[in-house]
């Protein structure tokens, strides 16, 4: 997965740029129905409505949360479980071995630590990072631009379909990318 020694797939696409958001969504939301698929788009800022107007499903990110965060607490509730009641019994005060109300701070540091943890490495999964192959498209394009690319989506890819298309939408500037 992360092989420093891989050769960098070709990147090729057409990258649009805009000066507002609101005509990025505009042209975000009419590109489904010209049947481009994979489209991406570089902001700023998070933009209201983009990631519908892209179809962009809902991420398994908050699962791997929930999951690891409950197997966290579960595994550090356990650990102060066995060591004080199995492995190491020392009767302080009277008190019970297994004592409850005590063991819930470190039972919730411990899902908060696993599930912040395995949130991270989904997170950068997902993203597919660290990424050092792909080129920077423009240097300005989170800075003060908003950027829609059309990816080549392989044999049914037209260039000038899509250079036709993302005109029609009247950007600031349109580049074709073949890094």
């Amino acid at each position: 997965m992360f092989d420093l020694f891989r050769k960098p797939k070709r990147l090729r696409g057409v990258l649009a740029l805009y000066d507002n958001p609101d005509s990025l969504l505009d042209a975000a939301a009419r590109i489904q129905e010209h049947g481009f698929r994979n489209v991406d788009a570089y902001t700023p800022y998070p933009v209201h409505g983009l990631s519908e107007a892209l179809g962009i499903r809902k991420s398994w990110i908050p699962y791997v949360t929930l999951v690891m965060g409950l197997a966290g607490a579960a595994l550090g509730l356990t650990f102060e479980i066995w060591t004080s009641a199995v492995d190491w019994p020392i009767n302080v005060g009277g008190k019970p071995f297994v004592s409850l109300p005590a063991f819930i701070p470190i039972t919730f540091e411990s899902g908060v630590l696993i599930g912040g943890t395995m949130t991270l490495a989904a997170l950068l999964l997902a993203c597919g990072l660290p990424n050092f192959w792909d080129p920077i498209l423009d240097r300005d394009l989170t800075n003060d631009r908003f950027g829609l690319f059309v990816p080549d989506s392989g044999p049914e890819w037209n260039e000038s379909r899509a250079i036709q298309y993302l005109q029609s939408t009247h950007p600031v500037d349109l580049r074709v990318i073949r890094a």
